[in-house]
């Protein structure tokens, strides 16, 4: 029997609220359970949109359109897509970074998935919980590293809503086919643990091989359950990053955001900066101020693509450099983890100033979770040493950047190419406005995600990220530069999108990671349309 009455009323995927014509309420039985009055799509987004002006900060913004979204889940995304430059700071960065702090206060209603290590032995099982059978999405977390907020264990869970919900926002991947998910092994967050509000497991984290086992035993439940899900590893610390993404590439289709996705995002927009600096992309200088997960993604990926350029593999690392806590990561240095250890070149030890002076860079990426690391004499250094100097602050939030995009382009003249990991607003400097570009993982994992569902890929391969990158810095128009911007408008994200998925399906066939027999032109379009939920009332 079809769902009827009160029932499709309350539910959040099901329901258009007073949309129902007089002729739906008759056949659906919803006489008498709405108000006379009829309000299209269009008049219940304005409607939404000025009660949501009306809340007094971010935060009750964000509470406000996750119970949008909990209650009719059409007209939640339907908003976002429509007002995206103005709702997806709401949803994710900055806001969503307040979110996670304070997640256990503000707790309404459950989303997502719980596996703590109470239920070892019992993931697949209870899996069965979940409403939905056919999951094809599923983002990750273990709450470890949440931005650059350091360890919020259970509080985490606000990164996966989010980021499903940008696949469904940027690509189109419909909301049922998205399972968010909190891997809560504890934390070492004692204020948390203390917190007679907090909802995550009140231990400890667990480690070692415990730790990797409960891992793999959640990867192998995904698989047994959903087929092949792609699985997106979110906001690990490092050390746990690269280990999960090593031990599961090969086998899994999967991937770390933190260390693939912002890579392709940065590697974009450092070969639109380049294009709009005028020099070659392969004749880049590319230091680093941090040497975590994020920062060495983003080398990895750069790598290879200047070895795509045409240089060899020891000219290509050649032109990356990293500084972290203790200076130039250079050879010699005891203090090291193994992914560093390809960018430790003999050289001195020398702190960042130093360091600047010595290799001259033309491009600058923070990747550090330290805000007002690129002080005004870093600033002015790279603007004295470059007529156009690229400078990248991309920790998140907003509180943690690097440099604002006011001081990227007051300490250098209005010379930076200046892209950000969270908004900032354009800034009006001698006459002059700057539109600073949001280097977005948003901008990439949506249309990686969709290109692996409709070209049903079996894996990704580091390739792909490339191809991604490519296809985002093609996004890029001459227009945009001229405003300073180093990505496409947010509007145009889900165009952007298609185009990434289209590239990475296409790519991923060609590599022979796709369980595709054939794959023209006219299917994967078809494909694509196909997978691509448009949120309108049916």
């Amino acid at each position: 029997m079809s769902v009827r009455g009160i029932d499709i009323l309350r539910d959040p995927s099901l329901t258009h609220s007073t949309a129902y014509t007089p002729q739906d309420r008759e056949r659906l039985g919803l006489r008498g359970l709405l108000p006379y009055g009829y309000n299209d799509l269009s008049q219940q987004e304005e409607r939404v949109l000025q009660n949501m002006r009306r809340k007094e900060n971010d935060i009750e913004k964000y509470i406000f359109l996750s119970a949008l979204q909990d209650r009719n889940e059409t007209l939640y995304y339907h908003t976002a897509l429509n007002n995206i430059e103005e709702v997806m700071p709401l949803i994710y960065t900055p806001t969503v970074g307040q979110a996670c702090r304070e997640f256990a206060q503000i707790f309404r209603r459950p989303k997502g998935f719980y596996i703590t290590p109470s239920d070892r032995s019992q993931i697949a099982q209870i899996l069965d919980n979940w409403p939905e059978k056919n999951v094809r999405v599923v983002v990750v977390t273990d709450g470890q590293r949440i931005l650059g907020l350091g360890d919020l264990g259970a509080n985490g869970m606000g990164i996966p809503i989010g980021k499903l919900a940008l696949y469904t926002i940027c690509a189109g991947i419909h909301p049922k086919y998205c399972l968010p998910v909190m891997f809560d092994v504890g934390t070492n967050n004692e204020e948390l643990r203390a917190d007679p509000l907090y909802l995550g497991y009140p231990e400890e984290r667990l480690g070692g091989d415990t730790y990797l086992e409960l891992m793999d035993e959640f990867v192998a439940a995904i698989r047994e359950k959903y087929g092949n899900a792609l699985i997106q590893f979110e906001d690990f610390l490092t050390p746990n990053a690269y280990k999960l993404l090593n031990r599961y590439r090969d086998e899994v289709l999967c991937f770390n955001d933190d260390v693939q996705g912002t890579a392709a995002v940065a590697l974009a927009g450092v070969m639109a900066g380049a294009k709009a600096a005028d020099v070659p992309f392969r004749d880049l200088r590319i230091m680093f101020l941090g040497a975590g997960s994020a920062a060495t993604g983003i080398g990895d990926l750069m790598a290879r693509a200047l070895e795509s350029e045409g240089l060899s593999q020891d000219e290509a690392l050649s032109r990356l450099w990293f500084v972290d806590i203790n200076g130039l990561v250079v050879d010699g240095r005891d203090d090291l983890q193994p992914h560093n250890m390809p960018y430790a070149h003999k050289e001195e030890q020398l702190g960042f100033l130093a360091a600047i002076r010595r290799i001259k860079p033309q491009v600058l990426i923070g990747a550090t979770g330290a805000p007002g690391t690129f002080t005004k004499d870093v600033v002015q250094l790279m603007a004295e040493q470059n007529e156009r100097p690229i400078i990248f602050a991309l920790s998140n939030p907003t509180s943690r950047a690097e440099c604002t995009a006011q001081q990227a382009y007051e300490w250098s003249q209005g010379r930076a190419l200046f892209a950000s990991g969270s908004p900032f607003e354009p800034v009006m400097l001698n006459d002059t406005i700057y539109k600073p570009g949001q280097g977005n993982n948003a901008y990439v994992f949506p249309g990686i995600g969709l290109g692996a569902l409709a070209g049903k890929l079996t894996l990704l391969p580091e390739e792909l990220f490339l191809t991604a990158a490519k296809t985002l810095a093609d996004c890029v128009s001459e227009e945009d530069l001229r405003f300073g911007s180093l990505y496409p408008p947010l509007t145009e994200i889900r165009n952007v999108s298609r185009k990434i998925a289209a590239n990475v399906a296409r790519a991923g066939f060609e590599m022979g990671v796709s369980s595709l027999s054939a794959l023209s032109d006219g299917q994967l379009e078809a494909q694509l349309d196909s997978e691509t939920y448009v949120p309108i009332y049916d």
